[in-house]
Order: structure tokens, then C-alpha cells, then sequence
């Protein structure tokens, strides 16, 4: 089975197992996970072969967004990542076009729909839905949150590292996982605000109603406002060989290794250098899984670089001005194929460099899931958004967008409460803000005694080493806090600044033992057991670039911040420069002897559902196609389950490619429903033939 079985920060617990079959195959999983999950911990990579061309399908986002992970489960198609699986169930590769089971003459019993009436209906139990309902809690408004998941927190539960920010605003040196549990818990206090867990919105209607079903029940919901907190979907990319299994999304990524435990993949290579991309490679790194580099097509990533300084002090290349350009594989993935871009994004040929990987994280940004704020606004309901779906961000901004918006629907509805402060929205501001300036490294001119190090070098939201420091030794240079840190006064080597640095950018140097060989204190969160007093380990600076062998003083575990901390003797002159501990000498392959074969671009999918290319679609938009609805009618495109979600943003990339102006593009007649439902739930039909303990069947498609 792969599953990782030890991890420095998620606990492994032992989970019941239950038995089910694929194929014909008696395999086990663990009782709840998810189909999806299921299967890539036995292995199996590939859930279908699709009917047109019967190219191998996997999973993608593993958010129920795309439709590339379809199975058949007791005999109904269904997406596999989003469909728990059950013991005993057969599942089976989709064959052909799935079908809808028959009923075989049993009659549907009719069964009634609620309709509650809450003060407000938020959409999303992520970090802006949640901070959201909070704020309405406080002030007794009725709530309904409904959640498409098993437990609150949306991403935050997958979320292994601590967050940015301030400790007083946003959870600044909090992990996400505990983030998420902090709110909930919080949540919980409010008796006004109900939970509907393992729940979907599915639409908004002209008469001001929202429809949502909860746990396989339809439910009218007529709130006096609606809250979209939906948060966002990952984006693909077009490039040979992007469909093929192993290459996914960072969060489908995150959601297997961090949500479920498994182990996807033995050889990771990384698609965007984002934050998305670059938190992504460090989560593989804690699951011990070998990440053999990451691209960025920018000079420069466009995520912290604090986060790239991490990944790059243990070991990862990155490598800036450089794109992926192809995936090669028969079945699965097998290698990727990356070069260096020119000035235009073009990749410039002999600069090729070949990687043997088996898994390629696709994270070039995200698309907000908007669509139900749009239609309630059409309709003319009283509707708000927070979080990505009102504008991509971090998850801290995402409580501050909520807050926000929590305060303007409550005010709204005229329940007597503050004005929404002034300060809220300029930290808001703040915190959406994107990486500023970058100094060079001021190296501190002391020379003994104790004291810390400041390693991050970037304009960047984040304090909490000045909240924590008892003595109030450290603070922002300029006041604010997108300044950098300083330290001037005294300090008694607690080491509270190096345990809470969600940058892992703190040092702790202490000339005390040894004036000229000091000890040097970082945190470690990759593999505590791996390092041991006495041993020896390269340091590196915050570059990393190694500096020197140094022996292991020290290891603690600091329980309160769930992270160990290592204590190096290096050389005087090396003190203050260390930062951090080079674990790996990943695989780096020299560029390609032999020619590439390329794929014709022409031959790239566009539209995952339906396998259209972009040269069918460059065809039509040349013969002067202006409109999604006619590429629609001619190419099936935006027309397979996912209702256009992921094939979208490409295919108006195409027309972009084609200067043709975005303005002059009709855009896609969306559909009634945001997700696929069988007919039978909008009356809550029994279908079972009397067998009251068979549910009404799941099947989507």
C-alpha cells in the first residue's frame, strides 16, 4: 500500500480498513476516504479510457471540479474523487460512454423538500466562510453554512505550514491544519450559525432561492442574503502531454498526500513557482517524497521568496525562466521535458533538460469558483463574496475579506452593529498585497554573547517574531509590517523567534559555549529522526549555497510549535550566514543529446471532457468564430461535465493567441446548475423499490 506512514507534522493514525473491488481486484482502503484516494494508495494511476480516442484518465483536482477522474461505482458513474467509498463497492473502469443505470420498472416515491429560511446562507466553510459566519454568530444573525466537504477549513485542512501575517489578525506562525481547527472551534460557540456538512449549492434560481443537497437530500434555501466563499479552482495548462495520468493539479496533490495520507508518487517535478507551487514542493518534501525540481517561467518566482529559500536550502533546484515542455509517457507519466524561455516565453531549443518523474504538479494560478455569485446577482438577490471568490489571495486575507464582508451583510439586514473599521480593510489591503522590494542581507556585527538572525530579505506581510520576543527585542524596521525584521536589545536565547518564522528564515546564534566555534539554532520540520547529536550535516546559506560540514550540538522539540530545532557548531566567520541544512543532491539530468520528437501544438488538449485541441479550436477561431456557443455546437467543447470549468480560461487563451481582443468574444452560456445532479433528487425520489436503506443513486453523469 502507499501510505505514508511517518510524518513530521501530521499524525499517522491506524484507520479502520474495509475491502472493495476494481476490476474484478479484491483491494483494500480505508473506511471514508475517497474512491480517488482509494486507488492511488493501491497503485492504480489510471480510473478510465475515454470514448473518443481511449487516452488513459486520472485525476486532476480532486475537488470535484473536473470530470477526468471518472469510475463506475455500483454500477453509477460517478467522480471518484468526491465519492466516498463504501465497503464491498465495485468499482470499475469506465468503459465506452458511461450509462445511467436502469430502474428496471421501480416506482419513485416522492419525498418532501425542505426550505429553511436563515438570515443568510454562505456558501464555503473555508477561511473566508468561516471567518464570515463568526462575525454573524457574534451578532445572533441565523446562519446556514454549507460545505461540499467532511469537516470546515476548506484548504486550510491541507495545510501543513505556518502562516504569514500577524499573530493577532490572521494566525501568523499557526499551522493551516490547526488554523482551520481554531475556527471551527470558535464557530461552534455561536448557536445561531448551523453546519451543513457533505453539502452542495447547485444553483441559484429567479425567485431567490438557492438549491442545495445535503448529504443526498435537496434543500430550497430562501435566504435574505447570500454569501459566496467558494474559493477557487486550480488552472491547467496547455502543453503535449497534459492530460496524461500523473499530471495534476498542487492541490489534488496536497489533498492526497495531507487530507489522506497517501503516498501518490515516488519522483515529483513542479509546474509554477507561485506560492501554490513552492508550498507544495516543501508538503512533498515532509511526506519523503523526492522533489527533483521546479520552473518558473519568470526571472524571478512569483511567490515568497522565503518559500523558495526553504525548498532551495534542503536541496531543490529552481529553475527561474524555464517552462515545461512536454509531459512524455505512454500510460502515465514518465519524464518531463523542461527549457529555458526567451524574453517572448519561447522555449529556446538545446536548452532541454530531461527529468525521469512520475508525478508533474501543474501550479500556474487559479481561477476564482464565482459562478453561483454571478447567477444570485442575475436574479437580483442580496449577494456578497469573500475570499478568492471575490479576489485571489492568501488564506489570511481570505478571514479579513470575510470578516469584512460578515459586518457589511449583517449591517445590511439592519441588525444594529459597528461600522465595519477602518483599519480592517487597509490590513486587508495589506495582506493581498503581492511580495515587495528585496535587500541585500545586512550580516549583524556582533560577535558574542546571543542573538538572532534574520534570513528573509523581502517586503512581505509578517511579524510574529516581534509578537512573540518576551523581551520586545525585535521590531519592524519602518514600523510596518511589511518592513523587514531587526533585533536591538537583550536577548535570553528562549528561541520562541526561530520555532514561530513561518519562513523558517530565524536563526539563533549563541557565541556563548565556544567564541570561535559558535552554535547556530534553526528549525527543522523535514525528518527529526534523521538528524542525531553528534552527526554532521552541510549548512547552507538562505541561498543555499553549502557553507561548510558541521556538526550536530543540539536537537530540541518544540511541542508548542510542533517543530525541532537543531543546534550546528560552525566557524565564527560563518555564523551569522547560516541558515538553514542541505538534506539531498537531487537528480539533475544534463540537457538532452537526442533530438525531441515534439508534438504538434496543434495536437494539445484544450477540453479535458470532450478531447478537443487547440488546433480545432485555432481553426475555427481563424475562419472568425467569435463565440463560445458556436465552438460549443461544433466541437462539443465546454460541454462535458465540468461545464466548461477547466477548458475555459485555455480556450480564451487561444483567442488571445490569435489577437483576437477578449472584448470582442462571446463567452460561454452558462448552465442552469453549477454541478451535475440526478434528476430524482430535486424531489428527493426514492428509488430503492422499498428498500428504505438504499440511497437514491449518486451517479452524476
Amino acid at each position: 500500500m502507499n501510505r505514508i506512514t511517518k510524518h513530521m507534522i501530521l499524525p499517522v493514525v491506524e484507520r479502520e480498513k474495509v475491502a472493495f473491488t476494481f476490476d474484478g481486484r479484491k483491494l483494500q482502503a480505508c473506511a471514508g476516504e475517497m474512491i480517488s484516494s482509494a486507488l492511488i494508495a493501491n497503485g492504480i494511476h489510471i480510473f478510465s479510457h475515454h470514448h473518443k480516442d481511449n487516452s488513459p484518465q486520472g485525476i486532476f483536482c480532486a475537488n470535484g471540479q473536473c470530470a477526468q477522474c471518472m469510475v463506475i461505482a455500483d454500477g453509477a458513474p460517478v467522480k471518484a474523487c468526491v465519492t466516498a467509498l463504501t465497503p464491498g463497492m465495485k468499482v470499475e473502469t469506465v468503459r465506452g460512454l458511461p450509462k445511467v443505470p436502469a430502474q428496471n420498472g421501480v416506482e419513485a416515491e416522492f419525498g418532501d423538500v425542505p426550505m429553511p429560511e436563515p438570515d443568510v446562507l454562505i456558501i464555503g466553510g473555508g477561511p473566508a466562510g468561516l471567518a464570515a459566519a463568526i462575525e454573524l454568530g457574534k451578532l445572533n444573525v441565523s446562519v446556514i453554512v454549507v460545505d461540499d466537504k467532511h469537516r470546515l477549513g476548506g484548504k486550510l485542512v491541507l495545510q501543513t505550514h505556518k502562516f504569514f501575517g500577524s499573530v493577532d489578525d490572521c494566525y501568523a506562525g499557526t499551522r493551516g491544519i490547526d488554523i482551520a481547527s481554531k475556527l471551527e472551534e470558535e464557530l461552534a460557540q455561536y448557536p445561531s450559525v448551523k453546519v451543513w456538512l457533505n453539502s452542495f449549492a447547485v444553483a441559484a434560481f429567479s425567485d431567490k432561492k438557492i438549491g442545495v443537497i445535503r448529504n443526498g437530500q435537496y434543500n430550497i434555501i430562501k435566504p435574505r442574503s447570500v454569501l459566496v466563499a467558494a474559493g477557487a479552482r486550480e488552472k491547467s495548462l496547455a502543453f503535449p502531454g497534459n492530460t496524461l495520468p500523473g499530471v495534476y493539479g498542487a492541490g489534488a496533490f496536497q489533498t492526497l498526500v495531507n487530507r489522506d495520507m497517501v503516498l501518490p508518487c515516488k519522483k515529483l517535478f513542479i509546474m509554477g513557482g507561485g506560492n501554490v507551487g513552492l508550498i507544495a514542493a516543501y508538503h512533498a518534501m515532509q511526506a519523503g517524497i523526492e522533489v527533483l525540481g521546479l520552473v518558473e517561467a519568470l526571472p524571478e518566482v512569483g511567490g515568497y521568496k522565503v518559500h523558495a529559500d526553504k525548498i532551495k536550502r534542503l536541496g531543490v533546484p529552481v529553475f527561474t525562466s524555464h517552462t515545461v515542455v512536454c509531459a512524455k509517457g505512454r500510460d502515465h507519466l514518465e519524464s518531463v521535458v523542461i527549457a529555458e524561455v526567451d524574453k517572448q516565453f519561447k522555449p529556446v531549443p538545446g536548452t532541454e533538460k530531461t527529468f525521469k518523474a512520475d508525478t508533474l504538479l501543474v501550479a500556474v494560478g487559479l481561477n476564482q469558483c464565482n459562478e453561483l455569485y454571478v447567477q444570485a446577482r442575475d436574479f437580483g438577490m442580496s449577494v456578497y463574496a469573500a475570499g478568492d471568490a471575490e479576489e485571489i489571495a492568501e488564506a489570511s486575507a481570505a478571514m479579513f475579506s470575510g470578516k469584512i464582508a460578515g459586518r457589511k451583510i449583517a449591517r445590511s439586514l439592519g441588525v444594529v452593529c459597528e461600522e465595519t473599521p477602518a483599519e480592517w480593510s487597509s490590513k486587508l489591503e495589506v495582506l493581498k498585497s503581492r511580495p515587495g522590494k528585496t535587500h541585500p542581507i545586512a550580516a549583524p556585527s556582533r560577535d558574542s554573547g546571543i542573538f538572532p538572525v534574520f534570513h528573509c530579505r523581502q517586503e512581505i506581510p509578517c511579524n510574529p517574531c516581534v509578537s512573540v520576543c518576551p523581551k520586545k527585542s525585535i521590531k519592524m524596521r519602518g514600523g510596518t509590517i511589511t518592513e523587514l525584521p531587526v533585533f536591538d536589545g537583550e536577548c535570553i536565547g528562549c528561541m520562541r523567534c526561530v520555532a514561530i518564522c513561518p519562513g523558517l528564515a530565524a536563526t539563533l546564534v549563541d557565541f556563548r559555549p565556544d567564541a570561535n566555534y559558535p552554535t547556530v539554532y534553526m528549525a527543522f520540520e523535514i525528518d527529526r529522526d534523521s538528524l542525531k547529536k553528534g552527526g554532521f550535516v552541510r549548512v547552507t546559506d538562505a541561498d543555499g549555497k553549502v557553507l561548510a560540514n558541521a556538526e550536530i550540538a543540539d536537537v530540541r522539540d518544540i511541542k508548542a510549535q510542533n517543530t525541532a530545532i537543531i543546534g550546528v557548531k560552525v566557524e565564527k566567520a560563518l555564523a551569522s550566514r547560516v541558515a538553514g541544512i542541505k538534506l539531498h543532491d537531487w537528480e539533475k539530468e544534463s540537457p538532452l543529446a537526442e533530438k525531441i520528437t515534439q508534438q504538434s501544438p496543434d495536437d494539445i488538449i484544450l477540453c479535458r471532457c470532450e478531447r478537443v485541441t487547440l488546433g480545432q479550436i485555432r481553426s475555427l477561431i481563424r475562419s472568425g468564430t467569435r463565440d463560445f456557443n458556436a465552438l460549443k455546437a461544433a466541437l462539443r467543447c465546454c460541454m462535458g461535465a465540468c461545464g466548461g470549468k477547466t477548458c475555459q480560461s485555455l480556450i480564451l487563451s487561444a483567442f488571445r493567441s490569435e489577437g483576437v481582443p477578449l472584448d470582442e468574444v462571446t463567452l460561454n452560456t452558462r448552465r442552469p446548475l453549477e454541478m451535475e445532479v440526478p434528476l430524482g433528487a430535486f424531489c428527493n425520489a426514492d428509488l430503492s423499490g422499498g428498500d428504505k436503506k438504499k440511497p437514491l443513486d449518486s451517479g452524476r453523469f
